[in-house]
Parts: C-alpha cells; structure tokens; sequence
C-alpha cells in the first residue's frame, strides 16, 4: 500500500469567464461556496477542468487570488501549470507557489508529441527547479501520455514528485506504483475510472471534475466500502452522469450541468453550433429529471 501525503477527494474547480472570456469572479465564488457547503475542503484549480491552455501567469494569479481568501485555513488547493514548455510551466509554479497551492499538478507540455525520454527530461528538469512538490499528470488524451516505467523511474528519483494524478482512464500506473509499494500518491484524474480504482484498492484519491458540480455522488463513493451495495449505486450514478455529459467537449459538460444548479451561466471557447445547442438543452433537461430520484438514492447511501 502506498503511503499518501494528498488524498480523499479534490473538487477540480471549472474556471467560470464571463462573456469577454475573463474570470467571473461571482461565479467562482458561488461555486466554491456551494462545494464548501457540501463539505469539500480540498480543491484543484487550472488542470483540464479549469482549461489550463487558456491560462497566462497573470491569469492564474487572478484566479488564484480570487479563490484562496474564500476558503477556510485548513483548505488545500493543487494548481495546475500545463503549458507548452520547460520555463512556461516553472512561472506557473512560481504563481501557484507565491499564492498559496500546497501542491502542484504537472501535466507533459501539449501540442507537439514526444517521446519517453523527452518527457522524462521535461519532469526531471521541473521537479528540480520547482518551489513545489508536484504530483505528475498524465493526460494523454490532450498531451503525450506517460508510460508505467517513465512514472516508476521519475518517482523513485526525483524526491519533489510526490505522487501521480492519472487521467488516462488507465489504471495501469497506479497498479504499479502499488505493486512496487512506493511511498506516492495514487490520485485518479478520469472519473470514469474511480468506483473500479477505490474497488482494487489502488488509489489514494481523485481530482475530481464530477465532484466540481455534483460533490454528493464522489462523496457518496468515499463514503462506504466498495462491498456495500450503496457504493454500487453510486457508481452506477456516477457512469449515468458521465454518459450523458461525455458528448460534449471537455469541460463543457461540467458547464452545463454548473448552469443547471445555478452556479454559473455556461460559457465556452467557441460559438456553440445548433447542434451543440440541442445537446445542450437535452442534457439539461435530463439532469432536470435525474436529479430529484438521485439525491433520494444519495440519501439513502447517506443513511
């Protein structure tokens, strides 16, 4: 079993934009009232949820100094410092770290591909220039994935890597990381994967974009032991939830669902087509449904 330094559940905090595309500081505030108010006490700012390609320094500092004064002193935030290179990444960390981050989340440099090795140098490089520790974030869905040996090397040498956030929907590297018994974090970053990585037990935690907008069904999971006939019913909830809001474009599903519970008015990087539109509504319409009968089963699971 891994010895973890994060873990439970990080709420990945959408970065609500108003409709000149900067901070909606309202918004983001609701938002993180409504999850304090659901008991989340961790939380994960500029990683996918937070579309971390959109962010500059100067951003970040922005959002980052509008949420820290509106959580409580025993809050702890992992911030996200994707970008496309080594020295992008470091002012990012030299932003999150001048704020207030307890932890950063690493993800490769997007848009080019790369190999192992380059990645391998990439992480090696910033893990030792970093005012932070950082927990690596594979997410080769929007940059070059990382392979089980790259992981296992990197956190066997470089001591400022304290773990693992995997988005892959793999749990393949996390399996390792147990089975080799490093002193890491096993974090899962892909909700889909989480009921069947709390089953194996082979996690530590999730950065959570489901728990951003529907904390109750993620809580519901921690919960109770993946024996119990509750954590099935929230995982089928959860795969319920993710099905629906999957046909859009990340994070706009979470967007749409954050309108949906009044938390902020969706606004996204592009101009929605028709056909966007009617998922939109249709999806909308669904939660409007699926909601009521859902917080009677989490009460239940509560109970």
């Amino acid at each position: 079993m891994a010895h973890s330094s994060l873990s439970g559940i990080f709420a990945a905090v959408l970065m609500p934009r108003d409709g000149n595309g900067n901070l909606d500081e309202k918004a983001l505030g609701a938002n993180l009232e409504f999850l304090l108010g659901q008991g989340i006490r961790q939380f994960a700012v500029n990683g996918a949820t937070g579309e971390f390609c959109r962010l500059t320094p100067s951003d970040l500092c922005h959002l980052m100094q509008a949420t820290m004064p509106r959580l409580p002193r025993e809050a702890r935030v992992l911030c996200g410092v994707g970008a496309a290179g080594l020295q992008e990444s470091l002012a990012l960390a030299e932003v999150a770290a001048e704020q207030g981050a307890a932890a950063l989340l690493l993800p490769m440099p997007y848009f080019f591909p790369y190999k192992q090795c380059d990645l391998e140098a990439f992480a090696s490089a910033f893990a030792q220039a970093s005012p932070l520790p950082a927990l690596l974030y594979n997410l080769p869905q929007f940059t070059s994935g990382l392979e089980v040996d790259t992981v296992l090397r990197l956190l066997r040498t470089e001591k400022n890597l304290i773990g693992v956030k995997d988005s892959s929907g793999s749990l393949d590297i996390v399996r390792a990381i147990t089975r080799e018994e490093l002193p890491v974090s096993r974090i899962i970053g892909n909700d889909g994967a989480l009921a069947q990585a709390l089953t194996e037990g082979v996690c530590d935690g999730v950065v959570s974009g489901v728990a951003c907008v529907l904390p109750e069904v993620i809580e519901a999971l921690f919960a109770v032991p993946p024996t119990e006939e509750a954590f099935q019913s929230a995982a089928t909830l959860l795969r319920e939830f993710i099905a629906q809001i999957d046909v859009l474009p990340t994070p706009w599903g979470l967007k749409v669902i954050a309108e949906a519970r009044n938390l902020a008015q969706a606004t996204f990087s592009l101009p929605v087509a028709a056909d966007r539109a009617a998922q939109i509504q249709a999806i909308q319409q669904w939660f409007k449904e699926w909601m009521p009968a859902t917080s009677a089963a989490l009460t239940q699971v509560g109970a």
